[in-house]
């Protein structure tokens, strides 16, 4: 953990700093979803390199609301969040403003940003299937998690969980509601248990004898089979095996994701340092950081993922759909998850 540490610490500090001189009047103001922690190192590298200092807010809840409720006098230049629904409610509550930057745009795939500039994505992270390792699984089909040979074997977090919620929305997407709505029925009736915990639960459940298989986010498959030898995490990760789910009916055989991602405030004060820090968190040297300190997939081509990420689950096929075609559903999805009565 020690030499992860100092490698990281390289990279905040020096790998990815270029020291050019500082201006003490250039700042910007960050107002952000995601812990501070886990992006201080980038904020750090980029105050070192550019000569912008950034003032970070970090807002639990109400991010929207509190940047409606400042209007103009709004001191935020850059909106960040970690799921593409609250990011999209940033844009149709209209407090975010059209970028072009070639440099975004060519580091960020089409479907994983906004036609219009509006919103871009900065990290990735795929809703896989954790498995017993000792189950003979190879491939799996996000409906196939409904299958009655699961009954009893399914484990999985609040439906209404944002991570749930979008991937629901995408089953809308792909197969339509009234199939989305016999998916939920078919995995709440091969539930192991109730739809509660957090992604790490999953893993823990089955170690535990409690269920075989279920769905969770890639990264937290860093974090345990990361963890110190010993440690309840570490026995966590061990017990299981990562499977890219495909759906059933796209040719592509793309894998679920969702995003953090950001947005330039509608009245951002400093916009030319805010597209700057964007430009910035593409980057080569930025999204090598993504990948090693977070086990995030990087949203830029070529950028190698951590060791953890890449012999555990593998290079990321995304599902080409856009995102914002799948955000679109999250109401539904959402409602479909109460119907169904999916977390009772």
């Amino acid at each position: 953990m020690t030499t992860r540490l100092s490698s990281l610490t390289c990279i905040a500090a020096t790998c990815l700093a270029t020291a050019l001189p500082a201006h003490a009047a250039e700042e910007l103001t960050l107002y952000t979803t995601r812990e501070p922690g886990l992006i201080q190192p980038l904020i750090t590298a980029f105050s070192s390199q550019s000569g912008v200092k950034v003032n970070t807010v970090f807002v639990k809840d109400g991010l929207l609301e509190r940047v409606k409720a400042e209007g103009a006098r709004s001191p935020a230049d850059v909106l960040m969040t970690v799921d593409i629904g609250n990011l999209m409610d940033l844009v149709d509550g209209g407090v975010t403003q059209p970028v072009k930057s070639a440099a975004l745009e060519s580091a960020i795939p089409a479907n994983l940003r906004g036609a219009d500039g509006q919103w871009f994505s900065l990290s990735l992270r795929a809703r896989v299937l954790y498995a017993d390792k000792n189950l003979p699984l190879t491939s799996f089909r996000y409906e196939d998690l409904a299958n009655p040979k699961y009954k009893g074997k399914v484990c999985i977090r609040a439906g209404q969980h944002p991570y749930n919620t979008a991937l629901v929305a995408s089953l809308i997407a792909h197969d339509g509601e009234a199939k989305a709505e016999q998916w939920l029925r078919g995995v709440k009736a091969n539930l192991a248990r109730k739809a509660t915990g957090g992604d790490r639960d999953v893993a823990r459940d089955i170690l535990g004898g409690i269920c075989d298989i279920g769905l969770a986010n890639s990264y937290y498959v860093g974090q345990m089979k990361g963890a110190k030898e010993g440690s309840d995490a570490r026995k966590w990760g061990d017990a299981i095996k990562v499977i890219r789910p495909t759906f059933a009916n796209a040719r592509s055989g793309g894998t679920h994701v969702n995003i953090s991602g950001a947005a330039v405030a509608k009245n951002a004060p400093q916009r030319a340092n805010a597209v700057k820090l964007l430009e910035f968190l593409v980057s080569e040297s930025a999204q090598a950081f993504y990948a090693e300190a977070n086990y995030e997939y990087p949203v830029r081509k070529g950028v190698a993922l951590d060791s953890i990420i890449a012999s555990s689950i593998g290079e990321l096929k995304v599902d080409p759909l856009p995102i914002t075609e799948i955000a679109k559903y999250r109401k539904q999805a959402s409602a479909l998850v109460d119907k169904v009565g999916f977390d009772q």
